[in-house]
């Protein structure tokens, strides 16, 4: 017997909820952090591309923003004082937040329907999402941090180097994450059983 949409709706909306949860609270366990922002995490991308995976582009976008709007409420106000103007304020809010958190979302639905292989397409839409999200770093470390490239050949090298350095380490350890995940879950069911061996 099949859920009716309310129970489907209902579901989907809690497990999100429960998703983003346990996104902020892993973001908060850093491995290493930068001093102007940016640090390796306990995984904390990996829920936010589950989502995405499970529930498709938009709802994988959708929950993207909110987590990037929760990073920068709860984590991110203070990075405002380094910059200033209304334009500088708006590359930090979407490249540093709003775009770059909604890319998991979106790499994590990226490659499911061209790719049967569910290890495999979460896997890759993990490291898209990341390699996105360090793209949208890269465009606000140029634009609006790189008065901070003191020392370095160019503000090029130094958003390269600055945000790569974590972003390379966060995007390893998301995309062996889901890939071990996904050995033993199906994200396919709706009650994330255990997988068939």
């Amino acid at each position: 017997m099949s859920e009716t949409a309310s129970i489907k709706s209902t579901r989907r909306l809690t497990e999100t909820a429960i998703m983003l949860a346990l996104a902020v609270a892993l973001s908060y366990v850093q491995i290493f952090s930068l001093p102007m922002g940016g640090s390796v995490t306990l995984f904390s991308q990996v829920p936010i591309i589950i989502v995405g995976y499970r529930y498709g582009t938009k709802w994988g976008i959708s929950t993207g923003i909110i987590y990037g709007i929760l990073e920068m409420l709860l984590q991110g106000l203070g990075n405002f004082a380094y910059v200033k103007g209304i334009g500088a304020y708006l590359v930090l809010i979407l490249a540093d937040y709003v775009f770059a958190f909604m890319a998991l979302g979106l790499g994590g639905a990226m490659f499911k329907k061209s790719v049967k292989n569910q290890s495999l397409a979460i896997g890759l839409g993990a490291f898209v999402g990341s390699l996105i999200r360090f793209i949208c770093h890269f465009i606000s470390g140029v634009t609006i941090w790189g008065e901070y490239a003191n020392g370095w050949k160019s503000v090029w090298v130094y958003s390269l180097g600055y945000n790569g350095s974590y972003m390379a380490v966060e995007a390893v350890i998301s995309v062996v994450v889901v890939v071990l995940l996904s050995f033993v879950l199906d994200f396919n069911q709706v009650d994330l059983k255990k997988r068939k061996a």
